[in-house]
């Protein structure tokens, strides 16, 4: 079974004061005979890539200009392969205006090597496909794209950068700081304990595993804000959720403010330490995310440059002035919904965000249903960025056709 199963689905939700039952389907993304390990398709930039000389992008990709005085290429960030074999590269190019003598080159490099050369021509036009040598697996390998040709009308242009692996996947994954699971949409393999009286004011709530500590593991921390007019017990399913990952979760009512964050993160480190305590030692504060839905997500801005974060989640709470990302130091996580009023203020936070952030506007989904159809996302997320599974970037989130791209509009830039 895949990490992201076919019953990843939509359910309905019931909000403080507010009552919003339904449930809205939402296929399985499309099968394929290959999983996505890197995907770059120049909708947002150069993405991973970094030129030198004339390159430039837009709708039809990346597009390079012979020059006079250098020429152009443009280079991606490693791509990790470990874990995955039988490895397969394609993209689009179209080669136009090149003279005698003059051609594009596709190479790629792995671990700092020199790049060794997949093509080298005049004229090609069209999608292709290489498969790449088994000296690959296992290492970092970068991509190269480059232009010999001494005229601007001299163009080779890019598009649908695509590695996948052979059926199956990674054909040995590597593990995180959790235990592994096979499906984020289903339970994680602890059992959780719930204490509706915690906190530096005990008025919070701390969801977590009952046998934490199981086994050596060391836990992540997520603090987690509502939305206005609501509690942590309006989230009691999906913070079980969480927890059941392996995750520590204090939640507590929320404030435009997130002070109240940094004091609860204060907290659990205290707790951390207090021997006695059925989380003493237990607790990995080096791995810690602050996040929230509507008005938890403003107070998660607000705060969103503590120094001991790894990475922020903002559900349906977009600034108000756009500004919001400003406070952001780590990637980070956007879910909207495509019948919810605040989505036009994520947007305009998503164009103004200048660290690695994914947002998707799920389907079918207004601003209470949003964190309830959210829910695996921000489980895989959590795990990817607090549990180092590393292996999740690109199946799940970084590829064309990732494991939740099904599930509505996705854009992501600045990885």
């Amino acid at each position: 079974m895949s990490r992201i199963s076919g019953r990843l689905r939509l359910l309905g939700a019931v909000a403080v004061g507010i009552t919003a039952v339904g449930t809205a389907g939402v296929a399985a993304p499309p099968a394929s005979a290959a999983t996505p390990v890197y995907g770059e398709d120049f909708s947002d930039g150069l993405g991973t890539f970094t030129a030198s000389g004339s390159v430039r992008t837009g709708t039809y990709g990346a597009r390079l200009s012979g020059s006079l005085s250098s020429d152009p290429s443009m280079v991606s960030a490693s791509v990790d392969l470990t874990g995955y074999g039988d490895l397969t590269l394609s993209y689009t190019r179209a080669a136009s205006g090149l003279d005698l003598g003059e051609t594009f080159t596709v190479a790629y490099s792995v671990d700092g090597g020199p790049f060794t050369a997949l093509e080298s021509a005049r004229t090609a036009t069209g999608p292709v496909s290489f498969p790449l040598p088994d000296s690959v697996e296992g290492g970092d390998l970068r991509l190269r794209f480059s232009l010999d040709a001494s005229g601007p009308l001299e163009t080779l242009t890019v598009d649908d950068v695509l590695i996948e692996a052979a059926d199956g996947g990674p054909t040995d994954p590597p593990t995180g700081s959790l235990p592994p699971v096979d499906d984020v949409t289903e339970p994680g393999p602890y059992a959780v304990t719930v204490d509706e009286s915690a906190g530096p004011g005990d008025d919070g709530w701390l969801v977590y595993p009952t046998d934490a500590g199981r086994d050596g593991v060391d836990h992540p921390v997520f603090v987690w804000g509502p939305g206005a007019g609501s509690d942590p017990a309006d989230y009691e399913d999906m913070l079980r959720q969480w927890a059941s990952h392996g995750f520590v979760v204090y939640s507590e009512v929320s404030s435009s403010s997130g002070a109240y964050m940094v004091d609860a993160l204060d907290w659990l480190e205290d707790l951390n330490a207090s021997p006695g305590n059925p989380l003493y030692g237990d607790l990995d504060t080096s791995e810690v995310a602050f996040g929230g839905h509507s008005r938890g997500s403003l107070g998660t801005f607000d705060v969103a440059d503590e120094p001991r974060l790894e990475t922020t989640v903002h559900v349906a709470g977009g600034s108000f002035d756009g500004h919001g990302p400003d406070s952001l130091r780590n990637p980070a996580l956007y879910i909207g919904g495509d019948e919810d009023f605040a989505t036009a203020n994520m947007e305009r936070d998503y164009t103004n965000t200048g660290v690695p952030v994914w947002f998707n506007v799920l389907d079918g989904t207004d601003h209470i249903l949003a964190t309830r159809n959210g829910r695996h996302v921000i489980t895989a997320w959590l795990r990817w960025h607090l549990a180092d599974e590393e292996f999740r970037r690109a199946p799940d989130f970084l590829s064309p056709g990732c494991a939740f791209c099904g599930l509505g509009d996705v854009q992501y830039k600045n990885w």
